[in-house]
């Protein structure tokens, strides 16, 4: 079995996520993601037997993976600071694609399949979302927020980026991206004390 043979679920994964993030869900087919990620089809379907709802869900877990990994590292410099770059990394992404790209696991959380089968990917976009949450919420504990308070800025955290993604990608415009990161980094800072 060549090298490229043997990465090839991997590939797939990775092409089924950058597919998600640019045309969602239902527009997200093995066979384009095949051809993207230059494996066979046939042994996309052996690797994946739970078809594209399989695909798709590991696609938004690998992606949040991914996220949440940054997201760990970027806040051990403090929840402002961590946000700060999060942010930063955000909007290069935007501008890089030419806001063609968004959020894989915004994506997978806010289309419906069309079949009529329970959401894979909804589901691993939850568990996503929840650990982001959680890790930005202990962040904003440790920086003196309550933990109430933590949670719902967490909330807010989360909600905003998505939210200024999608607008970002409507408008083809920067500016409500960088309109809702200043608010945000104003008010996640520590509160007074």
């Amino acid at each position: 079995m060549s090298p490229r043979t043997s990465d090839a679920p991997q590939r797939v994964i990775d092409a089924a996520a950058q597919m998600l993030a640019r045309v969602g869900l239902n527009a997200t087919s093995i066979r384009e993601v095949t051809k993207l990620a230059d494996a066979p089809l046939g042994s996309t379907y052996h690797h994946f037997p739970g078809g594209k709802q399989e695909l798709l869900a590991r696609a938004t877990l690998m992606a949040g993976d991914k996220v949440e990994a940054l997201l760990v590292a970027l806040l051990k410099g403090g929840a402002v600071q961590g946000l700060q770059q999060f942010l930063a990394m955000w909007r290069e992404r935007l501008l890089r694609s030419g806001f063609r790209a968004g959020c894989p696991v915004l994506a997978a959380a806010v289309e419906e399949p069309m079949d009529a089968v329970p959401s894979q990917p909804r589901a691993a976009a939850a568990d996503v979302f929840a650990r982001w949450h959680d890790h930005l919420a202990t962040a904003l504990v440790a920086e003196g927020h309550a933990p109430a308070a933590a949670g719902e800025l967490a909330s807010l955290v989360i909600a905003s980026v998505e939210g200024a993604v999608a607008m970002c990608r409507a408008l083809q415009d920067i500016a409500p991206f960088d309109q809702v990161a200043a608010q945000l980094l104003r008010a996640v800072a520590p509160p007074a004390r």
